[in-house]
């Protein structure tokens, strides 16, 4: 039997996050009311006065566990319109998994490549074209407390290119962003380091790629490579994201 990881948070309102999604809950006895009208009958016709639950949903495209497609990072990508998420392809999706551990990593630190070049040695693994990366950092264990999205590590501009000339397409991270958090970004930004803001991000501009942020659980995976990794996002036309139900499946 395949066993399956949910690699996901769940969508809620709960939280300290500026953008928290709103979630209107219509529930089994509320529905009759709502619907009536628009079957022409009364609510009194439902079978014992309830009818189905519905939920109404606000939020960006952004939140809860999400791909960022091309487009988020710039209009253009290698000299091309950049891909909108209903144009990502959908093979860059699903494929053969590796988790990099940094959780050692503190708020605000770089992780270099010459670091996921170790991790990868001390894992025995060599990267194939379409493998999906995966970086653990456990900060998803935080993820209704305040600060949160501030608390992580992130990928700099020269390991997130190292996995992109090493063919991969898709890589993803258990924490808010996929770069440093915005607050040591905007303070390298002030003391003159402009290169390093968004640095990750604006690479998407020079190579095409896409990044999966606010992942969980890539500490239950039992085994940093030797499984497969399905991340298909939400179909929203001309988005720069989509929600996705991340997972690792193990045989």
């Amino acid at each position: 039997m395949t066993r399956i990881i949910d690699l996901s948070v769940t969508l809620s309102p709960e939280g300290y996050l500026k953008q928290m999604p709103q979630i209107v809950y219509q529930r089994h006895e509320e529905t009759p009311r709502i619907y009536a009208e628009a079957y022409g009958i009364k609510p009194e016709d439902f079978p014992e006065d309830t009818y189905c639950a519905t939920e109404t949903l606000t939020l960006t495209t952004h939140s809860t566990t999400h791909l960022d497609a091309p487009w988020h990072f710039y209009p253009t990508s290698e000299g091309k319109p950049a891909k909108t998420i209903d144009q990502v392809p959908l093979e860059w999706c699903y494929g053969d998994g590796v988790v990099l551990d940094f959780h050692h990593k503190k708020k605000g630190e770089g992780i270099s490549a010459s670091e996921v070049q170790k991790a990868l040695g001390e894992i025995g693994y060599q990267l194939r074209p379409f493998d999906i990366v995966l970086i653990r950092t456990d900060v998803y264990k935080h993820y209704a407390e305040p600060g949160y999205e501030y608390m992580h590590p992130g990928m700099t501009r020269e390991a997130t290119l190292w996995l992109i000339e090493h063919g991969i397409k898709v890589m993803g991270i258990d924490a808010w962003g996929w770069d440093r958090p915005h607050d040591v970004m905007v303070n390298d930004l002030k003391g003159g380091k402009k290169e390093s803001f968004w640095e990750s991000h604006y690479l998407g501009k020079e190579r095409e790629y896409c990044h999966i942020e606010r992942m969980a659980n890539l500490d239950k995976i039992p085994k940093p490579f030797g499984f497969k990794v399905a991340a298909f996002p939400i179909k929203i036309e001309g988005a720069s994201a989509g929600w996705v139900r991340a997972v690792a499946m193990l045989e």
